[in-house]
């Protein structure tokens, strides 16, 4: 291509204008020509997401990590569950155990720098700048998830796939008057699968292990998850991803993907560096030379923390939205 064929391609730079009343939705729109970086980035995200949710033959794939469920963006997750944006949701164990925890008691905002030793003393746990006193976490969920697994297993459920134990642990969330603020309540009402690869990995699995102990024929099916998936992908005309974060749950979207052909649609968003080799970091482009994602996809990753990203994101999607 030549300069001139090159410059007539491109969009000028423009300014950012910021007014009274604005709305998210100006706001991303003027994001796409301001040549502002992660900006810019954030507005191809928007695009590429819009199109996906409006597709009505894209099977839409949700990721995230457990450590936004501890924050106030849990709203937000849950409404995009709730909207039925997206169709496979596939998460860690933390997502359970946060969801959970946020249901019977408060998590508190807190300091990023105060004192962990101290906090260690009084009982508190610190993730990042929220605080969370141990009896609002592994001891609610202890005696909660208890109560809930007897309750299963005296009805006769003794071999459960991931997805089918969240179901059950939604009916089970049905019975409180703040259950539409919970994610899993809204998987199991909207018929949405959530699987849990890494089961075990938290407070929740703890208690899977535990309760397993006395009831030896008490079994997770994370097969039963692998063949649901396989069934969902090879069955889908086109899939589309938003990836939070990286671990395995993002490595599970990628992976069962590649089956089609690669996801057609996927939007990365990640505080993590590339130049150390980890999945998390991983770029878009290195899913392709896997054939994870389609050489033709539209794709982008925004780097930046996920809390102050997604709210833009949706907003402007919400009021797009067809």
């Amino acid at each position: 291509m030549k300069r001139d064929e090159l410059i007539k391609k491109l969009l000028p730079v423009k300014d950012l204008i910021i007014h009274k009343n604005m709305t998210i939705s100006e706001l991303i729109i003027q994001m796409r020509t301001m040549g502002g970086f992660t900006a810019r980035k954030l507005a191809e995200a928007a695009e590429i997401l819009l199109d996906m949710i409006n597709d009505p033959e894209s099977t839409n794939f949700l990721s995230f990590p457990a450590c936004i469920i501890a924050t106030g963006t849990r709203g937000l997750i849950k409404e995009l569950i709730r909207r039925k944006f997206f169709h496979v949701i596939i998460t860690t164990v933390g997502t359970v155990d946060h969801d959970l925890a946020r249901i019977w008691r408060p998590y508190y905002n807190g300091w990023f720098d105060f004192n962990d030793t101290i906090l260690h003393e009084m009982d508190i746990h610190r993730l990042g700048n929220v605080f969370i006193p141990a009896e609002n976490y592994g001891l609610i969920i202890e005696e909660k998830t208890q109560e809930f697994l007897n309750k299963l297993y005296e009805n006769g459920k003794r071999r459960l796939s991931t997805k089918e134990l969240i179901w059950e642990l939604g009916k089970e969330i049905g019975r409180y008057n703040n259950r539409e603020e919970s994610i899993i309540w809204w998987a199991m009402k909207n018929k949405i699968p959530m699987y849990i690869p890494g089961p075990t990995d938290g407070a929740f699995g703890y208690q899977l292990w535990q309760f397993s102990q006395d009831k030896k024929d008490f079994i997770v099916d994370v097969l039963a998850d692998e063949k649901d998936l396989a069934d969902i992908v090879f069955e889908s005309k086109r899939t589309g991803a938003l990836i939070i974060g990286g671990g395995i749950s993002k490595h599970h979207v990628i992976w069962w993907n590649q089956f089609k052909g690669g996801l057609d649609r996927v939007v990365y968003i990640t505080t993590a560096v590339e130049w150390d080799g980890s999945l998390s970091g991983a770029r878009p482009k290195e899913a392709i030379s896997w054939g994870k994602i389609n050489e033709k996809a539209k794709k982008i990753i925004v780097e930046g923390d996920a809390t102050v990203l997604l709210p833009l994101l949706f907003g402007y999607i919400i009021d797009q939205k067809v």
